[in-house]
């Protein structure tokens, strides 16, 4: 183990020490970071935190700094003018969160000669952008005074070089070397690190001006301000890994890069414009939040699931996030199928919690995975990304008619569909469950998956194996979509031998789950195969996953939006009125915004399109209280209260992938929109829109072979009217009412 048993157990009793081993993997709510009011910027595999001035800084337990590849190159930065600290005015990430822009100004200074400078008088103005494995950083000074000013600004780094597992909190018996600060003949400085792996990590600092290196790795840089005159420095971090040398971009034409992949990005998504300012900032922000998590791998682009600390590809969370938006940006869901395809587990590792078939949870670079000291490098303790993989695949088959892709992966399809027979089934009662392989994997490996997520009524934590309800409806409709693509590649006896399994797992779910008591399922099976009765929102995702017959399904909706689980920002994870219910707590009466969305959408399907408008109305008015109008990983599950904003959960990731997602799918949720690729038709089921949306334009929708659709929606007093502006020859638009 990474950290030592013996003394945890004397500071903490048993039962706490226990939570601290199963959820040592996460950051904790304690951590320094929750009083942080920190700005952060990501790009691929490069993310920074900083504070509001624009640097590094170790307070507390400390967690700022510029990481790339899972390590922390930067651990401290700070710029100075004559020695003191300047003053904040403002700072803020631009709505395309390509920048991190910061106003500064001069403290009072008292300069040579007894001169003064006065307080406000120099603007200085800080621009920060990242690109893949770089930083890079603007400083422009301006002197508005009558006098001219001789300054000086310094500028300090230092690397730590700390796995981002160290900087979460694990402890390390032994690191690699950081070796002293070095500069070239160009004058540039190096600071790095040998790792135990082997592998060397090097963050280069240059300059565009020949610096003046002091003490090891500080630099200062003369000003001189003559009356409105404006002075700008530039220079960049290039952050390598191993035998990589590859030669940096000049600021402009990295600025460039970045201005340019933000134009192709938007022209990659849909359009959507309202007659509602608010809720056109929301899609906007989430639009632009999805673009700067989106990695550009070898198989296409993928969604990193969330910043700071999953700055990395979770299978779970890129599928989900590839649903949400396969409607507006069906490449999304390409570039998820291929990489997981790819990453799929072929041979049996406990340690890696892998078997033949399975798809990936999370996948990590950094020191600790190369050592096998955590198990994230490839790792694939999931229990739902295996079914959720064939899920979208026929999702995206439905939205694109892509035959040569599902062609392509087909194999991998089959062998997911192998997994759930072969390994999910652990115990052969034809349900698919989890159980912890190894110690140093996780406890439990459903969505919810912090140590106390799957209780009892009488607040008992679950003993494994586990049957979640949600995974046995992923299960479902994978069985279904799998058929469906059978039918389509031409083989209708396998299609038909799959939805007989669909129908027979809906049927023995339908007679152990359901709790005619509660009008819900239970949360899960244990592994004596009693039912966890609590109200959770993991019934209602069965929704989603149409496993639930009609009558049911209104019977749950009902008891999904009474008060002890709606709280009026969103669904609770976990009823208010179950035992272990806390609304500070991660997955235990907690809201997040991509669960809530998945029940939403799961509703409309079931014609309950009002329940599914008023969970929307839950998360657009809470975004209005938050920074940005952006939705974080999680928020508390306190209650609605009027004219205040919902409670942070203070660590929650900012952007979260499948959180920014929510907004499209709770949209098409409302409007009931279907690309069905194959038969070249747009439909819309009884489309809707709440009180505060009266108009909706949808412009590039793309459809095979290059089609675009332009359509109008107009609220009326009864119904919404829709006017297709321009559509793909040979397509058509479908409207039931």
């Amino acid at each position: 183990m990474i950290e030592s048993k013996e003394a945890l157990r004397e500071l903490f009793h048993d039962e706490e020490f226990v939570k601290l081993e199963s959820d040592r993997y996460y950051i904790l709510a304690t951590s320094s970071y929750a009083d942080d009011r920190t700005k952060v910027l990501n790009f691929g595999d490069t993310f920074a935190i900083f504070d509001r001035w624009g640097d590094n800084k170790q307070l507390g337990q400390g967690v700022q700094g510029i990481y790339h590849e899972g390590t922390r190159f930067i651990s401290d930065t700070e710029f100075r003018i004559n020695g003191y600290r300047p003053l904040l005015l403002s700072s803020n990430i631009k709505i395309e969160n390509e920048i991190f822009s910061i106003d500064l100004t001069n403290p009072r200074i008292e300069l040579d000669e007894g001169r003064v400078l006065e307080k406000g008088v120099i603007h200085i103005g800080r621009s920060k952008f990242l690109q893949e494995g770089s930083c890079y950083e603007s400083i422009v000074l301006y002197n508005h005074d009558i006098r001219t000013h001789v300054l000086e600004t310094s500028f300090f780094f230092r690397s730590d070089f700390r796995d981002i597992f160290e900087v979460r909190g694990m402890k390390r018996e032994k690191r690699g070397t950081v070796l002293p600060p070095e500069t070239n003949a160009e004058g540039h400085l190096k600071l790095a690190y040998e790792g135990l792996d082997g592998i060397s990590r090097r963050a280069w600092i240059r300059f565009e001006t020949q610096m003046e290196w002091v003490e090891g790795s500080s630099v200062i840089f003369p000003v001189r301000l003559e009356p409105g005159e404006r002075v700008e420095i530039r220079y960049s971090i290039h952050l390598q890994v191993g035998d990589e040398d590859r030669a940096p971009d000049p600021y402009s034409v990295a600025f460039d890069k970045i201005m340019l992949g933000l134009q192709e990005g938007k022209k990659s998504l849909a359009t959507i414009e309202t007659d509602n300012e608010q809720f056109s900032n929301w899609l906007d922000r989430s639009k632009f939040d999805l673009l700067s998590v989106l990695r550009q791998t070898e198989h296409g682009p993928y969604p990193y699931a969330g910043v700071p600390w999953y700055n990395t590809p979770f299978g779970r969370d890129g599928i989900i996030t590839a649903l949400e938006t396969l409607w507006i940006a069906p490449q999304i869901g390409k570039g998820v199928l291929s990489f997981l395809a790819a990453n799929q587990a072929t041979t049996i590792d406990p340690f890696r919690d892998a078997e033949p078939g399975k798809i990936l949870h999370e996948a990590r670079g950094g020191e600790m995975a190369e050592l096998n000291e955590i198990p994230f490098k490839q790792y694939y303790g999931t229990i739902d990304a295996t079914p959720l993989f064939i899920s979208l695949a026929g999702s995206y088959y439905k939205r694109t008619a892509d035959i040569d892709t599902i062609r392509a992966i087909w194999p991998n399809i089959t062998l997911a569909l192998d997994w759930i027979e072969k390994y999910g089934d652990i115990d052969g009662d034809g349900f698919v469950e989890y159980k912890q392989k190894m110690e140093s994997g996780l406890l439990n490996q459903g969505w919810k998956d912090s140590h106390d997520s799957i209780s009892h009524e009488d607040g008992r934590l679950a003993d494994p194996s586990i049957a979640l309800c949600e995974v046995q409806g992923y299960v479902y409709d994978a069985y279904r979509q799998a058929a469906y693509l059978a039918q389509a590649l031409g083989d209708s006896e396998q299609a038909r031998m799959l939805e007989n399994k669909a129908e027979i797992l809906k049927t023995r779910f339908n007679e152990v789950f359901w709790d005619e008591q509660m009008h819900m399922y239970v949360l899960a099976l244990d592994g004596e195969k009693k039912p966890c009765r609590v109200k959770t929102s993991n019934a209602g995702q069965c929704l989603f996953s149409g496993i639930v017959p009609p009558d049911r399904a209104a019977k749950m909706v009902k008891v999904l939006m009474q008060p002890d689980m709606f709280s009026g920002w969103g669904l609770r994870t976990l009823s208010s009125e179950a035992k272990r219910y806390n609304p500070m707590s991660y997955h235990n009466g907690s809201v997040w915004p991509h669960d809530t969305a998945l029940v939403a959408a799961g509703m409309a399907q079931y014609g309950f399109v009002k329940e599914s408008m008023q969970l929307m109305q839950g998360l657009y008015n809470a975004c209005l209280f938050i920074d940005l109008q952006r939705l974080p990983e999680l928020f508390c599950g306190f209650p609605f209260r009027h004219g205040e904003a919902p409670t942070s959960y203070p660590v929650a990731c900012v952007p979260q992938a499948w959180s920014v997602a929510a907004v499209f799918l709770l949209l098409q949720s409302c409007l009931q929109i279907t690309v069905d690729a194959p038969q070249k038709k747009l439909i819309f089921n009884n489309p809707q829109l709440p009180d505060y949306l009266k108009q909706v334009t949808l412009r590039n929708l793309k459809v095979t072979g290059g089609g675009v659709f332009e359509v109008e929606f107009a609220k009326h007093r009864r119904d919404v009217g829709i006017n297709t502006i321009s559509k793909p020859e040979g397509w058509q638009v479908v409207i039931y009412q």
